[in-house]
């Protein structure tokens, strides 16, 4: 286990320790249990940007549209003359 040190604005402090006694919690276990849940709902996000870049890099160049096909393409929503996706 490892300690750490939080600096908190005084807004944010008051409601941890307002929460903390309304769940007869310690502000340090909540802290901690926000930080977990952080973790979960953000990590993955590293995780999957990683791969995709490790993917692109090794994919070819005839797996990628250049952007002024792209903004081509998309200028045509919406029209009577709508592209298709240039894949």
């Amino acid at each position: 286990m490892t300690t750490m040190t939080l600096r908190l604005d005084d807004e944010t402090n008051e409601r941890l320790t307002n929460l903390a006694g309304a769940t007869d919690r310690s502000k340090a276990y909540l802290a901690t249990q926000a930080l977990k849940v952080f973790l979960e709902n953000n990590e993955w996000q590293v995780l999957q940007i990683k791969a995709a870049l490790s993917e692109a890099d090794s994919a070819g160049p005839e797996q990628f549209v250049d952007n002024d096909t792209v903004m081509a393409w998309m200028e045509t929503w919406g029209t009577q003359h709508e592209s298709d996706p240039p894949l």
